[in-house]
């Protein structure tokens, strides 16, 4: 049971209620990290403009979901790795070899620049950005510049937001995902 309101497009704050009916109206559901983020409109809009720009930034969606499928289980957010996990899968058509190392933190054995960006990834979650010298290096000799470590930071800043509100509000995962949620 969630520790914060789960909003609809009834619910949600006024300031929210577009953001939730587009959001519905795209996906023929509500996930409910968006019920919980329309708490606060501000977070909502964050989350949704963030998530544009990530999209876009300087590295591939595989990639992108490499950053969002290891945080999301670094950080112990079952409804984002199951959310995650779907995209992952389901859109982007990535080997389930991958996804099952990222979603178990375990090495990534068919893709060694993949590896490479979930280690960087976990390494800038648990120092906090104070990653190592060898540690930058390692990302950057599998093949990554400058550029990407700024969009890793921001995939991480996007996630955070998300794996720490399903946290706090104890999210359960909408039965369009529990598919791919942690007990498949």
């Amino acid at each position: 049971m969630p520790r914060l309101a789960l909003h609809t497009v009834d619910t949600a704050p006024e300031k929210a209620k577009e953001r939730v009916e587009a959001v519905q109206k795209a996906n023929g559901f509500i996930p409910n990290l968006i019920g919980v983020l329309a708490n606060s409109p501000q977070a909502l809009e964050m989350y949704q403009e963030v998530s544009k720009l990530n999209s876009k930034n300087s590295l591939t969606a595989e990639e992108i979901e490499v950053i969002q499928i290891t945080a999301a289980a670094h950080n112990g957010c079952d409804f984002c790795v199951a959310g995650h996990t779907k995209i992952a899968e389901v859109r982007l058509k990535m080997s389930p070899a991958v996804v099952e190392a990222l979603r178990t933190r375990t090495g990534i054995d068919e893709n060694a620049k993949y590896q490479a960006l979930a280690q960087f990834t976990m390494a800038l979650i648990d120092k906090r950005g104070q990653v190592s010298d060898e540690e930058l290096e390692a990302f950057k000799s599998a093949g990554y510049n400058d550029q990407n470590v700024l969009d890793v930071i921001m995939g991480v800043a996007l996630s955070t937001l998300c794996n720490y509100a399903n946290t706090v509000a104890k999210t359960d995962i909408n039965p369009e995902l529990t598919a791919f949620g942690p007990n498949r």
